[in-house]
């Protein structure tokens, strides 16, 4: 149940709020825990960190913890192996060759797909070894932070670059921008034109032209009162009638997101020789990095700053030189969730004879109004239901129903002993900080747990209940009690949340010798694959975290 955390019973808690009549009988009648799913739990440099879909479900498939994302580059930058590594010095390089150096990604100390303090500390290396164009290419979040906090963000930097800006005769600017749900950062190829028009801003400086990324925010929200960060249009910065930083020939471009499932397309656009998703028109000779790769198996990005972490030995793995036939199935929008980010951050289907993953290509599946792909191995099912491209609020059912179709019918088949099924409506209508709409999300995955629930007991199966971080169940900023924040009007939330997530294990038979450890100490995430391995009669390995079960 994505984004479906355990918060505060209260007025903007869509959780609690919700027709959840499932949920809270499963929660009543079996034996049931709270896992941290955030902070140090999960790899985050504190517990202060969100936890998100990304490292929550590293966790959930591999059984330890692992330094995510963010804390790599904490740690980098501070050590600095960052700026010693070839693709820095090769950057400079260029910068010292006449190039220019820019900079895109998300601005905001979210800590989900990135953090300012990490954009900052590339512009001051970068000043510091004499690069004398530096552009920032400024994605809004308003998603991971609160939804229209993007101005604090871009006076900061605005700040910083003005400090810089003429000295020696440098020129750092901001030099384009725009929403991160309408520009740039789609995922799972939901929607290329979302990355076309970031494109068409970053690259090639055509967008709505604003003297100021400031003006540009102001002016778009005057237009359309009420938009929040993450939806404002993409714009340029002018100077003289002409953009102020697109990106040419001999320069360097980093992406300076942590997180990968946001970053592969644009990573794709600068790097693939064959190109079919929109008119790139022209196709700047550049140095381009990610702040990390993003996808280890399909070397996306071919270049990046920051090693990302090796998680070998998942539980898919395990599974698979088990002989234990799997199915993955989510829609478009969690698909690499419970595939890429399950599996350890690789692409495809594990081999293990030859100790690594492989693709299959994908054949089309039939289904009452729609289609979904399929990919299969021996072992490994992976189905993908294609989201709506409409924004969610508007369709908080969003696929559910088609999932669980398919869900159904798959496991009716007999070919599947373990599977795994996200859905997605918690955590992508939690985003939208619509709290009507986030209740409906809610209510719908329960009606699809109930599916669930008999469906196990038709087929004399085991379910498990859980969730990757929480989301919904805040919908509305909170204070120090956890309590919604009136000072000043309630306030929608958008971002992922501290909460702990449930974990129910339903179990129709009622052994008496499948119950979960109340005692555990610190149970989270990544207790779940060494519990998973145990109840299909799998001893875990010595070094992943303690199964959540009780011992007898």
């Amino acid at each position: 149940m994505d984004g479906v955390g355990v918060g505060q019973p209260n007025e903007g808690n869509a959780v609690f709020l919700a027709r959840t009549k499932t949920l809270d009988q499963l929660q009543e009648t079996c034996s049931h825990l709270r896992l941290a799913a955030h902070g140090v739990a999960v790899g985050m440099p504190s517990d202060a960190d969100m936890g998100n879909s990304e490292v929550g479900h590293n966790a959930l498939g591999c059984g330890r913890i692992f330094d995510q994302g963010a804390k790599l580059v904490d740690g980098a930058i501070a050590s600095g192996a960052l700026f010693a590594g070839d693709v820095w010095r090769d950057a400079m390089a260029r910068c010292a060759a006449g190039g220019a150096l820019h900079l895109i990604g998300l601005l905001s100390d979210g800590n989900v797909h990135s953090h300012i303090a990490h954009l900052f500390a590339l512009i001051e290396r970068a000043a510091a070894e004499g690069a004398r164009e530096v552009y920032v290419h400024a994605l809004l979040d308003g998603r991971d932070v609160e939804e229209t906090s993007a101005l604090a963000y871009v006076d900061r930097l605005e700040a910083l670059l003005s400090q810089l800006d003429g000295q020696d005769g440098k020129r750092y600017r901001i030099a384009s921008g725009g929403g991160r749900m309408v520009v740039t950062m789609d995922r799972y190829e939901a929607d290329w034109s979302v990355v076309e028009r970031g494109w068409q801003a970053h690259v090639l400086g055509r967008a709505e032209a604003f003297p100021s990324a400031r003006a540009a925010i102001e002016a778009l929200r005057q237009r359309e009162p009420g938009i929040i960060d993450q939806y404002l249009p993409a714009f340029t910065v002018v100077e003289d009638a002409a953009p102020v930083g697109p990106v040419e020939d001999g320069d360097s471009v980093v992406l300076f997101n942590f997180r990968g499932d946001r970053a592969i397309e644009l990573s794709r656009a600068f790097e693939d020789d064959v190109f079919t998703h929109f008119d790139r028109q022209r196709r700047p000779a550049v140095l381009f990095a990610g702040m990390m790769q993003y996808d280890g198996d399909l070397l996306i990005p071919r270049r990046y700053l920051v090693q990302p972490p090796e998680i070998a030995r998942t539980l898919g793995q395990y599974l698979v030189h088990a002989g234990i036939t799997q199915l993955a199935i989510a829609e478009t929008q969690k698909y690499g969730h419970v595939t890429y980010f399950w599996n350890g951050n690789a692409t495809g289907f594990y081999d293990p004879a030859q100790g690594r993953y492989f693709e299959a290509e994908p054949e089309t599946m039939q289904g009452r109004g729609y289609l979904a792909r399929v990919r299969r191995s021996p072992l490994e099912t992976y189905i993908e239901v294609p989201s709506d491209v409409v924004p969610f609020d508007q369709r908080p059912w969003m696929k559910a129903a088609e999932v669980t179709d398919i869900l159904c019918s798959e496991l009716r088949s007999g070919r599947h002993r373990f599977a795994r099924v996200n859905y997605a409506n918690g955590d992508m209508v939690g985003h939208t900080g619509d709290l009507e709409s986030a209740i409906i999300a809610v209510s719908v995955v329960d009606h699809m747990l109930a599916r669930l629930v008999r469906l196990t007991r038709e087929l004399d199966g085991l379910l498990i209940v859980t969730a990757d971080h929480g989301n919904a169940d805040e919908m509305y900023m909170t204070n120090s009690r956890g309590e919604p924040d009136e000072a000043g009007g309630l306030r929608p939330k958008t971002s992922h949340t501290l909460n702990p997530v449930p974990f129910i294990l339903f179990d129709p038979r009622h052994d008496a010798a499948l119950r979960l450890e109340p005692a555990l100490d610190g149970p989270g995430l990544s207790n779940v694959a060494a519990t998973v391995l145990e109840l299909l009669g799998l001893e875990p390995p010595a070094d992943y975290r303690a199964s959540l079960l009780a011992r007898s």
